[in-house]
């Protein structure tokens, strides 16, 4: 399987959660849409952190993508995010759920569809048959890893992500390790 059927693949499901998660909003079926909510949290993160790390992170490197366009799919991540945790803490029955349901449906729909119609081109011309299928293995791995991660830890990756990958290191140590920079730097007599 290459990357973008792998990719496809799950986008497949998140919309017909996210569509299922509407007609529940729309219903009034509160204990059904709390359900669909955390389906999609369990679906949509763990995608789109080792989305970031495997097919975003190698499309960053390379002089051919153009990496506005890789930057702006993990700005768009982590708006969908934003509005599905904004979504989990509302009661169901409120009106704004229904809006912000919506929201996160089109949201996230029209990301996937950027995806899949820019993005994936652009990758296609950058990549190999071989290293798109080495990127859906690792794809693969890397969700069922990114699912069992903390909150704090996938936004740190997600941050991680968005910095050209020279300063991730340094990025995940300034956030990670505080207290040990902190000593460090009263250790150089700063």
């Amino acid at each position: 399987m290459l990357i973008y059927e792998a990719l496809r693949n799950d986008h497949l499901k998140i919309r017909f959660l996210l569509t299922e998660l509407v007609k529940a909003g729309e219903v009034g079926e509160r204990r059904r849409g709390l359900l669909l909510l955390e389906e999609i949290y369990d679906e949509l993160v763990p995608h789109s952190r080792a989305e970031e790390a495997v097919f975003y992170k190698v499309l960053s490197t390379t002089e051919e993508a153009q990496p506005l366009a890789v930057y702006h799919g993990v700005q768009e991540h982590a708006d969908a995010e934003s509005i599905l945790t904004l979504l989990q803490s509302k009661r169901a029955l409120d009106p704004e759920w229904k809006r912000l349901a919506k929201k996160l449906q089109t949201t996230v729909e029209s990301h996937m569809e950027e995806e899949e119609n820019t993005v994936f081109a652009m990758a296609r011309k950058i990549l190999t048959e071989e290293q798109a299928t080495e990127m859906a293995v690792s794809f693969e791995a890397l969700k069922p890893e990114a699912h069992k991660k903390t909150w704090i830890m996938r936004t740190v990756d997600m941050m991680i992500h968005l910095v050209p990958p020279k300063y991730g290191a340094s990025l995940r140590t300034a956030v990670l390790k505080p207290r040990e920079l902190f000593r460090n730097s009263l250790g150089s007599g700063r």
